[in-house]
C-alpha cells in the first residue's frame, strides 16, 4: 500500500500522459476529489467523475489534450511529502512559471490555487505545482 496517496495520484496522471491516454482512474478521498476540482476549474483537464462504490470509490478523470495530442498539463510536482510538510505564509505562496502554473494549497479555509491564496491572504501547505 502507497502512503502518499497524492504522489501516486500525480504519478498516475503523468503516466496516463506520457502514454496518450484519454481517461485515467484514481481511487478517491476528500483531498484528491478537491484536487481533481481545481485542476478543471483552471483547465488543465477536461472533465472529471466520481464513481462511487462500496469500498473506495474511483475518480474518472479525462485529460485535455489540444490539436497536436500536447497536454494541458505540462509538469507536476509533489512538494509537501508526508515526511516532509511543506507550508508557506499568504506572502510567500510560491509562484509557478510567472503565473503561468499554479501551485495547490490546502488551508484552513480548504483546499485552493496560489492564485486564490493571495487574494484571501491565507497560507498553508504546499501540496503540489501543476503547469
Amino acid at each position: 500500500m502507497l502512503t502518499d496517496q497524492i504522489a501516486d495520484m500525480f504519478n498516475r496522471i503523468r503516466n496516463a500522459i506520457q502514454a496518450r491516454k484519454r481517461t485515467v482512474d484514481i481511487p478517491s478521498n476528500k483531498l484528491k476529489k478537491e484536487i481533481a476540482r481545481i485542476l478543471f476549474e483552471n483547465h488543465f483537464i477536461s472533465k472529471y467523475a466520481f464513481v462511487e462504490s462500496e469500498t473506495q470509490g474511483t475518480i474518472k478523470i479525462l485529460l485535455k489534450y489540444d490539436e497536436d495530442m500536447r497536454s494541458a498539463i505540462q509538469g507536476l510536482k509533489r512538494v509537501s511529502t508526508p515526511g516532509r510538510k511543506k507550508y508557506s505564509g499568504a506572502q510567500g505562496v510560491p509562484k509557478v512559471l510567472n503565473g503561468m502554473g499554479m501551485a495547490i494549497i490546502s488551508t484552513s479555509k480548504g483546499v485552493m490555487t496560489d492564485a486564490d491564496c493571495r487574494k484571501m491572504n491565507v497560507g498553508g501547505e504546499v501540496i503540489g505545482l501543476v503547469w
